[in-house]
């Protein structure tokens, strides 16, 4: 009894009185007070949330990530797109896990998602085995936003301090998910806009954006650029050639749409800034990468090549972007639930 009345006590101290720590993904959530010079986290998210309710958490994240993406590459991707995915919507709520049910349209069912979003399974095998450990506890918001940042890390890229606390929406928004999430033939002013919308900026964007670096995408995605770019029945004249024709041999003129290609063909599997030089050598498969630099914004433009030449620029931009993002819109405190299984609220 004692230790029960203590434990709520120590968790409101923690509330108002940490300091920012690193929770590096795989090592535990390491209990450091180093906060990072002009980053501010949401006073209701922070990095030690589960301290004391789960301090394992992170733990078990990255236990099942390490063999699924060992298994299969391309799910490292998959599950940070997961999260973008999310969080674009109506903010980091998991309402992108939640499938039909009588109150329910599924987002799964929205056509940026539809037979393409993915690693569904992962995440249930996370939220398996952290309510063995923690019963409802872990918000699969959270584990959504763990899982982005393991993904990163495991594929070779940057950790960064994750602010925790995110509760689990009762709702999902079909028609949200077919207007909010940016189409792969986004113009630029598209991209800035809706970037903009979810209190986003020129580096949120490109720096989200060189999470291309990897993963692939669906012939159905770029088809336009090879064979009717303009409504003239011609290619995009900035993709390079060899690359065009490469692509040509992916993607048929009809037919084939579901034919893969890497969005980064040099490195594909590993989180690095290639996608940048990519972009420069007209080498960007979407038209929502190519326009960063061909869309005539001198500021994604110079983006673009300051993290085309310095990784760790781009490294470091990544991190501070992915938790800016993994702050639209959560819920937090008596909101939403934190629900048993991510597929159907409670």
């Amino acid at each position: 009894m004692a230790i029960s009345m203590l434990v709520p006590g120590l968790v409101l101290f923690a509330m108002f009185s940490f300091d920012i720590v690193v929770a590096h993904p795989g090592l535990g959530f390491g209990w450091r007070s180093n906060r990072p010079v002009g980053r501010t986290f949401s006073s209701s998210l922070y990095p030690q949330f589960y301290q004391f309710s789960c301090p394992q958490a992170d733990e078990i994240v990255m236990t099942v990530l390490e063999k699924a993406i060992a298994r299969e590459p391309r799910m490292a991707a998959s599950l940070l797109r997961l999260h973008f995915h999310d969080c674009f919507v109506q903010g980091c709520d998991a309402s992108i896990l939640l499938d039909d049910s009588a109150t329910i349209q599924s987002e799964k069912n929205a056509g940026p998602n539809k037979n393409s979003i993915r690693g569904f399974q992962v995440i249930d095998e996370i939220k398996a085995k952290l309510e063995q450990a923690c019963p409802q506890v872990v918000s699969c918001a959270d584990i959504l936003a763990l899982a982005a940042r393991g993904s990163t890390v495991l594929s070779g890229g940057p950790s960064w301090e994750l602010p925790l606390g995110r509760r689990d929406s009762r709702t999902a928004s079909l028609n949200g998910a077919n207007t909010n999430i940016p189409a792969p033939n986004s113009t630029i002013q598209n991209l800035l806009t809706m970037f903009q919308r979810k209190g986003l900026n020129e580096e949120d964007l490109v720096s989200l954006s060189g999470g291309h670096t990897i993963g692939v995408a669906r012939c159905t995605t770029f088809k336009q650029r090879l064979y009717n770019q303009n409504g003239n029945n011609q290619p995009d004249e900035t993709l390079e050639r060899s690359y065009y024709y490469g692509l040509r041999s992916i993607c048929p003129p009809t037919g084939g749409d579901n034919n893969i290609s890497p969005l980064d063909l040099a490195s594909p599997a590993r989180f690095d800034n290639t996608y940048f030089k990519l972009l420069l050598w007209g080498k960007g498969l979407l038209t929502s990468d190519e326009v960063l630099i061909t869309g005539n914004v001198d500021k994604t433009v110079a983006l673009v090549k300051a993290y085309a030449e310095d990784e760790s620029l781009f490294f470091r931009q990544f991190a501070k972007s992915m938790v800016n993002m993994g702050n639209i819109q959560p819920l937090t405190g008596f909101n939403g639930e934190i629900r048993k299984s991510c597929h159907v609220i409670n």
